[in-house]
């Protein structure tokens, strides 16, 4: 049988979600929790690699078991072997066909940030954070310039191992509540860093430092040297991905509303 899980959880304590020798990754952890209440080995694959920090509200995997069990019971029967910052939310037996990286149609992540005099304090670890004053008009403006089709290797990591630069970013969008910013984006795919470089463009021209238009520059130069530096882990919150509906999948989690 094949399984699909909905997984939120909070980075700040991990190295990322890919298996890594510490064990201290998501990927770990969860395959750990699982293989406890399964009693044997569970072997995971994720919609999208999150990097170290980085938070999801609703990270998709699927496994294969030869183990029956009701869907509240691997909800439950994981969750108790898992530490408090991370949760599966869902659990739903997929045809076999179904695969969490390859059948996604698009991948959505948010970006929070806190615009205030003083670092963030309750909220530490959760939000990104600048003390200049933002100028939602220039950077709404500088976003639209990423929406469609582009190369995108000025915001990818050097060590990205994505087989092309060239991705489909459908939307951007800024909005605020308070002191806080919210950057909402939605592809195809992204590269290792887009994000995180994106939001780095971002905030040099909402701080004033750059126009609008040098993001467009930016991408035309293909070159990571021409893009801002990339902006902190903190903030960003893998939303998940978006499946064709005849997969019977959720599409978010309770998290969804306390997200500002």
């Amino acid at each position: 049988m094949r399984l699909a899980l909905g997984i939120s959880y909070h980075g700040q304590a991990y190295e990322g979600w890919q298996s890594q020798l510490s064990g201290r990754t998501l990927q770990d952890r969860l395959e750990s929790a699982l293989g406890q209440f399964a009693a044997e080995p569970v072997s995971t694959v994720c919609a999208g690699r999150t990097d170290a920090g980085v938070h999801a509200l609703m990270q998709v995997v699927h496994f294969d078991t030869a183990l029956q069990r009701e869907e509240f019971s691997w909800v439950r029967g994981t969750n108790r072997f898992l530490p408090p910052d991370i949760a599966v939310e869902w659990a739903k037996p997929v045809p076999d066909a179904f695969h969490s990286r390859a059948s996604a149609t698009a991948r959505r992540y948010a970006y929070v940030v806190l615009e205030s005099a003083v670092r963030p304090s309750v909220d530490a670890g959760r939000v990104g954070w600048v003390f200049r004053p933002l100028n939602a008009d220039a950077m709404r403006q500088a976003a639209s310039l990423l929406v469609g089709q582009h190369d995108f290797t000025s915001f990818r990591a050097s060590g990205c191992q994505a087989r092309s630069p060239v991705k489909t970013i459908t939307r951007v969008e800024v909005a605020r509540r308070g002191a806080y910013w919210r950057f909402d984006f939605q592809a195809d795919a992204f590269l290792h860093h887009m994000i995180r470089n994106i939001m780095g463009c971002l905030l040099v021209v909402g701080q004033g430092q750059q126009p609008p238009e040098w993001m467009a520059e930016v991408l035309a130069a293909r070159d990571r040297d021409a893009a801002a530096p990339t902006f902190s882990p903190d903030g960003l919150y893998f939303l998940g991905p978006l499946y064709d509906a005849s997969w019977n999948l959720p599409s978010r989690t309770p998290a969804y509303d306390w997200l500002p």
